[in-house]
């Protein structure tokens, strides 16, 4: 059975539109459903390998805090060009482990294998990392972690330093165009399904989207978007954490006493819907410093300031990070950035994961065999590749 940090971690995914880790309340329907997933995993790759794997290590002094990962060296004369991945929000292991798929050691065994060296790393209070994992951390303090991992590489003999390139999942996709908006010393940006604005409206919408994917009826569709803004505004409007927390809480108890009851059944069966079972975790996910410093940030403000090459990819089933919002707005902040390398591609029938589904309902996550298309792999391998081979 999967871990508990990590069903609520994909409890937040849709909640925040990226993964987080905060505790929900956990009702019977989704253990069941966890338990009844595929186990079966063919793309998680199995030794013995092609290449060599190193354990590293890498300080960020300024957060006294020891970051612990995984480098994959291909085989041949180094040294090599080299991507950092860069997971999204929650307590996330170097191989992004969630419902028994290791998305991050699917990707480095790809790209590894390919000629193209991957470090891949635990998170602050994850794995061997030291530290503390904690909603308390924001985009900017896991930022400031893959700027020391970049740092890492460049002291490396078998690594081209000037071929260090970000691969960002989620939140990841957020952070390292941060990375490349301040440096110029980021070869290129790989974005999965990243997001492009984060306001309340915006996030209200995927919400929409997820929770009709996963049955909500049109009625409670309408009911749960109106708490989901009201609660977001008080998050935006009220600077103090207690007054924002009191705040909250009375809405939500405000909003069940006049929830029908064949509405409250149906909150029972969605995963992202707000009930009182999950008041307290929502609120604290909510009122978190993570939460409100996404909800202030502007990840387009960013992008345009980015020149270095970039693929950005969504996939049209993904209701988390929807690519019919995010990719216009990716597309327009790099023209207006003057980038003249950049690649955009809403990819069918792909999920938030990249898995080839068919409904994109956060229920089909556990039970697809895949952990990410073989199409994408061969699309990121490709566009990598042609810019560090000749270059």
């Amino acid at each position: 059975m999967l871990h508990t940090n990590r069903i609520t971690s994909i409890l937040y995914l849709c909640a925040s539109l990226l993964t987080s880790s905060y505790a929900l309340s956990i009702n019977s329907e989704t253990s069941e459903r966890t338990q009844k997933m595929n186990n079966n995993r063919p793309q998680t790759p199995k030794p013995p390998f092609p290449y060599a794997q190193e354990e590293v290590l890498f300080e960020n002094k300024a957060a006294h805090v020891t970051l612990s990962g995984t480098l994959t060296l291909p085989e041949g004369k180094a040294p090599f060009p080299a991507v950092i991945l860069i997971a999204g929000m929650g307590p996330n292991d170097r191989d992004c482990s969630m419902f028994n798929h290791k998305l991050f050691l699917v990707i480095a065994d790809h790209l590894t294998r390919q000629g193209i060296a991957v470090l891949r790393y635990d998170k602050r209070g994850v794995g061997k990392s030291t530290g503390v994992y904690s909603t308390s951390l924001t985009s900017q303090d896991f930022a400031n972690d893959v700027q020391i991992a970049t740092d890492y590489l460049k002291t490396r003999t078998d690594i081209i330093h000037n071929k260090i390139g970000l691969l960002g999942e989620s939140e990841g996709a957020i952070i390292a165009p941060m990375i490349a908006a301040q440096s110029n010393n980021v070869a290129f940006l790989v974005l999965l399904a990243g997001a492009a604005i984060t306001n309340v409206e915006s996030i209200a919408d995927h919400i929409t989207l997820q929770i009709r994917a996963d049955g909500a009826s049109s009625e409670m569709i309408t009911e749960d978007s109106k708490i989901w803004k009201q609660l977001l505004n008080i998050v935006i409007t009220e600077p103090n954490f207690d007054n924002a927390a009191q705040q909250m809480h009375k809405a939500i108890e405000d909003y069940w006493q006049l929830l029908p009851e064949n509405l409250r059944q149906q909150t029972k069966k969605l995963p992202f819907a707000i009930n009182m079972a999950k008041a307290d975790g929502f609120v604290a996910m909510f009122n978190s410093p993570w939460y409100r410093y996404f909800l202030n940030y502007n990840p387009a403000a960013t992008l345009r300031k980015v020149t270095a090459p970039v693929l950005a990819l969504n996939g049209d089933t993904d209701f988390i990070t929807s690519s019919k919002k995010s990719l216009p707005i990716i597309d327009q902040a790099l023209k207006e950035a003057g980038n003249n390398d950049y690649t955009i591609m809403e990819l069918p029938k792909m999920n938030h994961w990249f898995q080839e589904c068919q409904t994109g309902a956060m229920s089909e996550y556990g039970t697809l065999e895949q952990t990410i298309s073989p199409k994408v792999l061969t699309i990121i391998t490709d566009w990598i590749l042609e810019r560090t081979n000749n270059s």
